[in-house]
């Protein structure tokens, strides 16, 4: 307290300014979250994608056997690599290794895929390849987390919840993020998590990697012992209880957000058992899954319910590969890892890809597929096997805005490093925003005395992917 009469200080006047500033400012972010925990979506520009859903292919695929045909790097194979590997290298590696596989053009734009994607490759003119994709941690648990949270050290919000907070749901009866037989490994529920976003933001998992997708489901969604009406009355009895908790704090409490958990929890018993049921869907879609072959059927099945999810009003669906025993992580077994890899999931995308598009849905769902990182150009161990790669690889992307039909950046001519329109993870992130109708820049979460975002302090939106 000031005596009356005496002159304010400079730090003091300062002081007594900050506090109208932070009312100011504080009045901007509780509007914005506001928007956001209702459903009310904060676009920023024209949106061209609705929905995402992300294919997890853990472990890091190569770029090099998959998507980006290096034909020096086939003429080169078991020569050194003519310069220098990275200064940080997961394990040492030895000379160039072309890849087994043939890579054929495909489609009308003559894209080269490998013999390894024969029903993808049939979607390739509706796919954007991301060519030149890097990242900067060579370890699969960084790797991971800087792909879904945009950070490899901090706990941060997944790319899932920050679009679950910035656009809500289309859907109130069902969660705006939904995560498939996600894997526990390498950050585990991180990769889904709100971390301090409001926790409805949160991905709610159906399964786990180490369990079939058969068991992929919402467990306890039925109530035998109350009906419908006791079971809204006792919400509405415990929300009546809580009102005066919730006008005294300013901000979204743990309480509200747990109470808002119980509501979603009580309208998902509407809808969620009739998308879990794929016993509606026809012969013929499920064959074109591949849930009549044992070997897509897993993955299949996870695809199907993703496009049921995006169907229903879901934004952001993740679909996750990993075997617990082959994952894409072959520092040995090339061949035979990656061959049973690509067999379980390579039918399974493109009957998606076919599929949102006979439907209409290809135009507003933007497809994203990739691995938190790639795989060297050259040798680990015997000849048959590649190291972690996060220096260039490759991502794609389809629908939902992006312009099919084109390799987008490029790694140098053995594949090794990004060097045509690099694109970091920050990048990849911002470039999806932007899709969404969010500008990356602006879509912001106040925590600890500072504004955090999915890209951090980094990141640009690449328009050449666009349409």
């Amino acid at each position: 307290m000031i005596p009356s009469g005496f002159p304010l200080t400079r730090r003091q006047q300062l002081k007594s300014a900050a506090v109208g500033f932070g009312g100011l400012a504080f009045a901007a972010l509780s509007h914005q979250q506001a928007a956001a925990d209702t459903g009310m979506p904060l676009q920023h520009h024209a949106v061209q994608a609705k929905r995402v859903i992300f294919m997890f292919m853990k472990g890091g695929p190569s770029q090099v056997d998959t998507f980006d045909y290096k034909p020096q790097l086939q003429k080169d194979h078991g020569k050194p690599l003519p310069f220098e590997k990275p200064r940080i290298q997961f394990a040492p590696t030895n000379n160039l290794l072309g890849s087994p596989w043939r890579f054929r053009p495909r489609g009308e734009s003559g894209i080269p895929v490998s013999e390894l994607f024969p029903h993808v490759a049939e979607c390739i003119d509706d796919i954007c390849l991301l060519n030149s994709c890097h990242g900067t941690n060579a370890a699969h648990g960084g790797a991971a987390l800087k792909l879904h949270t945009g950070s490899d050290n901090f706990v941060r919000p997944s790319v899932g919840a920050w679009v679950s907070y910035g656009l809500g749901t289309e859907n109130q009866n069902l969660p705006s993020f939904v995560t498939i037989c996600p894997t526990l490994a390498h950050g585990g529920l991180n990769n889904w998590g709100s971390a301090f976003l409001p926790a409805q933001h949160q991905g709610i998992p159906l399964g786990v990697a180490s369990q079939p997708a058969t068991a992929a489901n919402v467990r306890y969604i039925s109530n035998d012992q109350y009906s419908t009406a006791t079971q809204r009355s006792q919400l509405d009895l415990l929300r009546q209880f809580n009102a005066g908790s919730e006008q005294q704090l300013p901000q979204e409490s743990d309480l509200e957000a747990r109470i808002r958990t119980w509501e979603l929890a009580f309208r998902m018993q509407s809808e969620m058992p009739r998308l879990q049921d794929l016993s509606s869907e026809s012969e013929s879609i499920h064959k074109s899954y591949g849930l009549d072959e044992e070997i897509t059927a897993d993955f299949g099945r996870q695809c199907l319910m993703a496009r049921r999810f995006a169907e229903a009003g879901v934004r952001f669906i993740q679909v996750t590969h990993s075997d617990t025993k082959v994952q894409w992580d072959q520092h040995g077994d090339l061949r035979n890892g990656h061959t049973k890899n690509a067999k379980e999931v390579d039918k399974p995308i493109a009957g998606l890809l076919k599929d949102l598009k006979q439907r209409g849905l290809l135009e507003d769902t933007l497809v994203v597929w990739g691995g938190e990182f790639g795989r060297t150009p050259t040798a680990q161990g015997t000849s048959d096997g590649r190291d972690h790669n996060p220096e260039g690889f490759t991502m794609w992307m389809a629908g939902g805005g992006v312009r099919g039909g084109q390799r987008y950046g490029a790694t140098d001519v053995y594949g090794y490093y990004a060097e045509q329109n690099p694109m970091h993870i920050h990048d990849v992130h911002a470039t999806l925003l932007h899709l969404m109708g969010l500008n990356h820049e602006q879509l912001t979460y106040r925590h600890a005395g500072r504004d955090f975002r999915l890209t951090d302090v980094a990141g640009k939106v690449h328009p050449g992917v666009f349409s």
